[in-house]
């Protein structure tokens, strides 16, 4: 009976209150969006009403332009007295001229959209600089550490959150000015008697665009992972300025190889170096930066070939690369380098 009665006791208050490590996990992440909320919301968001807004001037400015024309007597007959009708030049056009401008609308999405990745270069590169080493100047590293946390899951979130949920972000917020940038468009088209749809929305690939975005979230993460790996060891071993100690050290060292001409004793040269350490540990947080490694790269002199080189099948192609790969696992390496440092290394 006894044995009855204790089986209908409850849990421990300890039991009771420790959290699933999913869900603690989630609450990391959580903790992480909350405190950077500025970067990794509001700066993309920002950088695309920015383009959103110079679009806007840009078509003011030309309008303003146009009339003053007209007004001057510099154009004539249908132009003259209609201003720039659309619907009139869009009967005129062939097959080759809509291709012409379905390539054109897709690289001016392209370019409208790209600010708030941009962005996400640099709010990645200096979030992942202060995540361990600000909490350890401010001795908030303290407080953290007396919760039921691992070291392992904190700095684990950390780069998380710069790999997978602030680029999340950023692409959230480059559909959302590419759509703003077409709605400005179409208000335009309407403006001078064209059809948003035959024009734009017709000719345009805004579909491609977002598969294009979508599937470079796994390849940015794997990309990015030395540089997130690097920053983070910096951010857990610096005990001032690390910043400079993040820079400085490949760079110092791109320096020391290429004036004593070091490198060809392995039968590489010094920009191997410069191109597949220095710039991989700098410049990882950047999107698109493993088309800069592919074969053929920057060869196309056509829009065309610029598209291809943008198109989703040709980014997951660089999962293929053995660059990515290689450099993805030397980032899992300092990524566990940064755990083990935070874990005597409290104070800044």
């Amino acid at each position: 009976m006894n044995a009855a009665a204790d089986s209908t006791l409850p849990a421990s208050p300890r039991a009771m209150a420790t959290p699933h490590p999913t869900h603690k996990f989630w609450l990391l992440l959580r903790r992480e969006f909350w405190e950077h909320k500025g970067g990794f919301l509001w700066a993309p968001l920002v950088a695309g009403a920015i383009s959103l807004l110079l679009t806007i001037m840009a078509i003011v400015i030309g309008e303003v332009a146009a009339r003053k024309a007209i007004a001057d007597g510099e154009f004539d007959g249908e132009v003259m007295i209609n201003g720039l009708d659309l619907g009139y030049l869009t009967e005129k056009l062939g097959p080759d001229e809509f291709r012409e401008l379905s390539q054109g609308i897709d690289i001016a999405l392209y370019m409208a959209s790209g600010w708030p990745l941009i962005v996400l270069g640099f709010v990645v590169f200096f979030y992942c600089l202060g995540a361990l080493y600000d909490e350890r100047k401010d001795r908030s590293v303290l407080f953290w550490k007396s919760l039921p946390v691992s070291d392992r899951d904190t700095v684990l979130s950390k780069a998380a959150s710069a790999l997978f949920v602030a680029p999340l972000i950023a692409i959230a917020a480059a559909l959302a000015t590419m759509a703003g940038f077409l709605v400005v468009l179409s208000v335009l088209v309407l403006a001078h008697g064209g059809n948003p749809y035959v024009l734009l929305w017709g000719p345009g690939n805004p579909l491609d665009i977002v598969a294009s975005y979508a599937v470079s979230i796994p390849v940015y993460a794997l990309w990015a992972l030395p540089t997130v790996g690097w920053l983070l060891l910096c951010s857990a071993w610096s005990r001032s300025k690390p910043f400079l100690w993040a820079v400085m050290l490949p760079v110092f060292a791109g320096i020391f190889l290429s004036w004593f001409d070091l490198m060809p004793f392995l039968d590489l040269d010094s920009s191997w170096f410069w191109a597949h350490i220095v710039a991989r540990v700098l410049l990882g947080t950047f999107p698109a930066m493993d088309l800069v490694y592919r074969d053929g790269f920057g060869q196309h002199d056509s829009p065309e070939g610029l598209l291809t080189e943008l198109s989703a099948g040709n980014t997951l192609g660089s999962l293929a690369m053995p660059e990515l790969w290689i450099g993805a696992l030397a980032g899992a390496v300092m990524i566990l380098g940064a755990i083990r440092l935070r874990r005597w290394r409290d104070e800044g």
